[in-house]
């Protein structure tokens, strides 16, 4: 597969124009927006890994395993 990385200005009103008709078409191309600056250089956790951690807390506040709820 070929690919190539596209930077659109988004603040202006054909940028967001653009970024939609992309958006559009997920199965061809896919839009990664950048973290912001302020958590670019922090861990960032998936909803996989905070659900699970959420897990942890609760079932050690309750208990109880509440992942098996």
């Amino acid at each position: 597969m070929e690919t190539i990385n596209v930077r659109i200005n988004i603040t202006t009103p054909t940028g967001r124009r653009l970024l939609r008709e992309v958006e559009k078409h997920p199965k061809t191309a896919i839009v990664e927006y950048p973290l912001p600056e302020g958590i670019s250089e922090q861990k960032t956790y998936t909803i996989e890994e905070s659900y699970e951690e959420c897990c942890k807390i609760l079932s050690n506040h309750y208990k109880v395993d509440v992942s098996k709820l």
